[in-house]
């Protein structure tokens, strides 16, 4: 993973040859439904298993067939909780679980406005208990104008503290980083890819459309 130097806590995972080339299949207009999602649970659990590496380790005995020795485990990993911001963020999610397979995992529907004051609704929230050691990953594929995250931020604000709160996404945009990293700047944020810009209808640019349109077959994929 690669640190981004415009911000404290921001991470790529431009160096992963696989990662791009997921993302690649992503962006092309003409992937299907089925080979969409499929990406989005690739990038999920691949996404997983790079995030261990940012988790805290502890060394313990364990005897094999032969002889005793050490081996490593990580503690934060059983200590998880995974956020899913409906409805492009469920294969996502499905990715996580099978790196993180004790998570508890909470909903949340949320549903952003037009420009240009792009408002989101959310309409339903299912959060689990949340614990002072737990890890809280919000899986949210298109950071654009980060208004759905300040959203979802806002409402853990009625939680207890976790250890650390992650952003997971597929791709961001510049804005919505700012937006999020001003008014939370302990959030951490690891996509894929930061892309150049948005346009005047909040999406991406180069992105990928609207990631939830192309994940479930909706008819309208920008």
């Amino acid at each position: 993973m690669i640190r981004d130097e415009r911000w404290k806590g921001v991470y790529t995972f431009e160096d992963s040859p696989y990662l791009m080339e997921v993302l690649t299949e992503l962006r092309n207009k003409n992937t299907d439904s089925i080979s969409f999602r499929k990406g989005l649970v690739k990038l999920g659990r691949y996404m997983g298993y790079e995030l261990t590496k940012t988790m805290e380790f502890e060394e313990v005995e364990v005897e094999t067939p032969l002889e005793r020795t050490t081996g490593t485990i990580a503690k934060d990993r059983k200590n998880v909780v995974i956020i899913t911001v409906l409805r492009a963020s469920i294969p996502m999610m499905e990715g996580l679980i099978k790196t993180f397979e004790h998570a508890r995992v909470g909903i949340i529907s949320a549903s952003r406005g037009k420009p240009p004051e792009f408002k989101v609704d959310i309409d339903y929230i299912r959060i689990p208990d949340i614990k002072p050691e737990d890890t809280v990953i919000i899986t949210d594929p298109m950071i654009a104008t980060g208004s759905t995250l300040l959203s979802v931020l806002k409402e853990l604000e009625n939680h207890p503290k976790p250890k650390r709160i992650i952003v997971l996404g597929v791709l961001a945009a510049p804005e919505g980083i700012d937006r999020i990293k001003k008014a939370y700047p302990d959030v951490e944020i690891f996509v894929t890819k930061i892309d150049r810009e948005l346009n005047s209808k909040g999406y991406i640019l180069p992105g990928l459309g609207d990631a939830g349109d192309r994940a479930f077959g909706s008819p309208n994929l920008i």
